[in-house]
C-alpha cells in the first residue's frame, strides 16, 4: 500500500516513522523548511521502545507524482486548509484519506472538498513533542491510533488499511465506533485544554485550588451535556474516567494546547475549544464555562498576531 504522511512534526513523524521502520511504502509532504532539516539529518525519534532514524521520501507541495492508497493527515488543525490543498494531487477515486487531527472540523472539510468516501475516521494518542533539534520525543509509553469506517463497516478497503498499519511499531486499532470515539477525544481534549488554559496550570494544581475541582467537575459536565446534543453520546464509563482523571489531586496532567501556550506558540484554539462553542450555540446551549476559557485563549491568540 502506497501511503502518504503529511506533515513530519511529533505526530506524523512518529507514525510515519515507525511504519517506515517496518518496511512500509511510506513518503512523507512537508513544508520545505522541514524538508531541508529532514535531508541534512534525518527523521529521528527519540523513544521509550527505542530510538530510530532513516532517511524518509520527501516531497514537498507541487511536487506529488501519482495518487495514493492512502493519506495519513497529522497536521495541526490550523493548518488544515493549506494541507488539503496541497495533498489534493494525491487524492484519486479510491484513496482514502486518515486524519488525526483535533476536534471535528476536519471531517467537514475533507468530505466537501474531496467527498464523503474519502474519508476515513481517525485519532491518535501520543505524548510526543519536537525538541529544537527537530527529533521526535516520545514523552510515554503509549502510542495509539485508531481507525474506521465512519458508518462502523468492515470494508475491504479499511481491512487492507488495517493490514498495513498492525504490526509497526504502534498500538493499532481497527474500530466500529470510531465516530463515537472521535467525539470523546473532542470532550477530553476542549475539557482539559480549557481547565489548564484558563487556570493557568497543571489538574492537580487546579484540582488543590478553593473551589477548583468543583469547577473542573463542572467544565466537564458542560462539554459533555453539548456534545450529547450536537455529536455522538460518550459511554458512561468514559465520562466517569473523565471526570476522575480531570479532577485527581496531585495530578502532573496538562494539555498540549496548554503546553504550546507556555512556550508562546500558536494554539489550536478555535478547532478545539471555538468550533464546539459555536456547534453548542447553534442548537441553543450555553457554555458558560467554556467560553470563559476561549475568551481567554482569544486574548492570548490577538497578543500573537500583534
Amino acid at each position: 500500500m502506497r501511503l502518504l504522511v503529511v506533515g513530519a512534526g511529533s505526530t506524523g513523524g512518529y507514525y510515519g516513522g515507525r511504519l517506515a521502520q517496518a518496511g512500509r511504502d511510506v513518503t512523507f509532504l512537508v513544508r520545505p523548511g522541514r524538508a531541508a532539516q529532514l535531508q541534512k539529518d534525518g527523521l529521528q525519534i527519540k523513544s521509550p521502545f527505542g530510538d530510530f532514524a532513516c532517511a524518509p521520501k520527501l516531497v514537498t507541495a507541487g511536487q506529488i507524482t501519482g495518487v495514493y492508497d492512502a493519506v495519513i493527515l497529522t497536521v495541526k488543525a490550523y493548518s488544515l486548509d493549506a494541507a488539503l490543498e496541497d495533498l489534493a494531487p494525491a487524492v484519486g477515486a479510491q484513496t482514502m484519506i486518515l486524519p488525526v487531527l483535533n476536534g471535528m472540523r476536519h471531517v467537514d472539510a475533507i468530505r466537501a472538498r474531496f467527498g464523503a468516501p474519502a474519508l476515513v475516521g481517525g485519532l491518535c494518542r501520543i505524548p510526543a513533542q519536537l525538541d529544537d533539534a527537530g527529533r521526535v520525543v516520545q514523552m510515554g509509553k503509549f502510542h495509539d491510533l485508531a481507525y474506521g469506517e465512519m458508518d462502523g463497516s468492515r470494508s475491504e478497503r479499511i481491512l487492507a488499511l488495517d493490514a498495513a498499519l498492525r504490526d509497526a511499531g504502534f498500538d493499532a486499532k481497527l474500530t466500529p465506533e470510531i465516530e463515537r470515539e472521535m467525539w470523546e477525544k473532542w470532550i477530553l481534549l476542549a475539557a482539559l485544554g480549557g481547565i489548564c488554559c484558563l487556570m493557568h496550570g497543571t489538574v492537580g494544581e487546579v484540582a488543590a485550588a478553593p473551589g477548583g475541582r468543583d469547577f473542573a467537575a463542572a467544565l466537564v459536565d458542560e462539554v459533555v451535556a453539548a456534545v450529547r446534543v450536537v455529536g455522538k453520546a460518550p459511554n458512561e464509563g468514559f465520562v466517569a474516567s473523565t471526570r476522575e482523571t480531570l479532577t485527581k489531586l496531585g495530578s502532573a496532567h496538562t494539555s498540549s494546547m496548554y503546553r504550546d501556550l507556555q512556550r508562546g506558540a500558536a494554539v489550536e484554539a478555535d478547532q478545539i475549544v471555538g468550533d464546539l462553542l459555536r456547534r453548542a450555540k447553534q442548537a441553543g446551549i450555553a457554555m458558560p464555562l467554556l467560553s470563559l476559557a476561549y475568551a481567554s485563549l482569544c486574548v492570548y491568540q490577538s497578543r500573537q498576531a500583534a
